[in-house]
Formats: C-alpha cells, sequence, structure tokens
C-alpha cells in the first residue's frame, strides 16, 4: 500500500472509529453526520465521500462480512468440500473472536440491537452474503446431472441459516454478559453440532473434531 492509499485508510478508519463511539453513546439514528465529521475533524463532505450509507459508518467491516463465506468456498484446499471449509473457517473465526464473526464487544451488540435501521442492514447484509455464496456454489463446479437448477441456491440457504444462526447466538451470549473467551468455548461445540445436521442435509460426512 502506497502512502496515498495508506492515508486515506487512516482518514476512513478514523471516520468510522468516531462514528461507532458516538453511536454507541446516543445511538445511531439520533447521530448526525455532521456531529461525526466535527468529531474527526473532517468535512461533511468526506465523511460521505468515504461512506456511501451511514449504517456502513457502524458496520465497516461488511465487504469482508458479505464475501467470508464465498471466499472460503474459492480458497479451500483441492478436495475439501465447502461444507468442511466452512466449518473449518468458522471455528478459526470463533477462536480468534474475529468482530466478523459477530465478536463485537456488548457496547457494539446493543448499538445494532438497539437501531431498527442497523437491524434491518445486518439482516441485508447476511441475504447479500447468501446470494455471494450461491454464486461462488455455481462456479465452483458442474452440478450433476441429476441436481435440479436450484441446487447451489439451496446448499447456500442452507449454510448461509447456520452461519445467521450462529452469528445471533454470539450476539445473544455478547448481550447477555458474556466473555469472548465464554462465548467461544460454548459456541465452538454447538457450531460442530450444526455443521454436522447440515452434513447429514447435505449428503456429507464431517471429520472429527476436537474443537
Amino acid at each position: 500500500m502506497g502512502l496515498r492509499e495508506s492515508k486515506k485508510q487512516e482518514t476512513r478508519q478514523l471516520i468510522s472509529d468516531h462514528a461507532t463511539r458516538l453511536f454507541m453513546e446516543q445511538g445511531f439514528e439520533q447521530t448526525t453526520i455532521a456531529e461525526i465529521a466535527t468529531a474527526a475533524r473532517v468535512a461533511k463532505k468526506t465523511v460521505t465521500n468515504y461512506f456511501a450509507r451511514k449504517e456502513d459508518l457502524a458496520l465497516d467491516h461488511h465487504e469482508a462480512f458479505t464475501a467470508s463465506l464465498a471466499r472460503a468456498v474459492a480458497d479451500r484446499a483441492a478436495g475439501e468440500s465447502a461444507l468442511a471449509a466452512l466449518r473449518r473457517e468458522f471455528l478459526a473465526a470463533v477462536e480468534q473472536c474475529d468482530p466478523v464473526a459477530g465478536f463485537a464487544g456488548p457496547e457494539f451488540a446493543r448499538m445494532i440491537a438497539d437501531s431498527p435501521t442497523l437491524t434491518a442492514r445486518l439482516r441485508e447484509l447476511h441475504d447479500l452474503r447468501e446470494e455471494a455464496l450461491a454464486a461462488a456454489l455455481a462456479d465452483d463446479a458442474p452440478a450433476p446431472a441429476a441436481a435440479p437448477a436450484i441446487a447451489p441456491r439451496a446448499a447456500a440457504a442452507l449454510l448461509a441459516a447456520a452461519h445467521r444462526l450462529l452469528f445471533q447466538r454470539i450476539q445473544e451470549l455478547t448481550l447477555a454478559g458474556e466473555p469472548n473467551d465464554r462465548i467461544a468455548a460454548a459456541v465452538a461445540p454447538e457450531a460442530t453440532y450444526v455443521f454436522g445436521l447440515l452434513g447429514t442435509g447435505l449428503g456429507e460426512d464431517l471429520p472429527a473434531t476436537n474443537t
């Protein structure tokens, strides 16, 4: 990354950090773009140039989030099933307490839960992630002759629903006041169970895990 790009990234992060702080202190709907610009010491237009939507100031990992499942499928090892790759990636994210998986802290989780706008945007991001996964599955390999045209979308719907459930579980435990290490300890075996159910539905036998 060159100096110019590095500076742009720093400015973007600065704006996002101030916006998130204000959202958590005042509420998302109650905070204005002008207040964010003042806090970050930039022009209001600078804020809107970096963030087309106000929601993206809070959910600034949205691009990584929507691409995460499709990327896991596209980058998996030769011979590894999509389901196995997605389980492996999710368990690694849980171990790392990755914010993209839902580990964002109680204040952030409460900010989303208290905002109808952010809650709706998060649902939209889950839908976009499912669409990206369906496209990745469709591009991955030719479907068996007996498989209907809807097969990639059906598999994506099942896999994305599991991830949505587990994301919500992490949020639920976060709002209940559990620390990240206890959340990870609770969610890892639950994820193994959920992916095991998917293996039955998708006709795959997952290898055992010690997690």
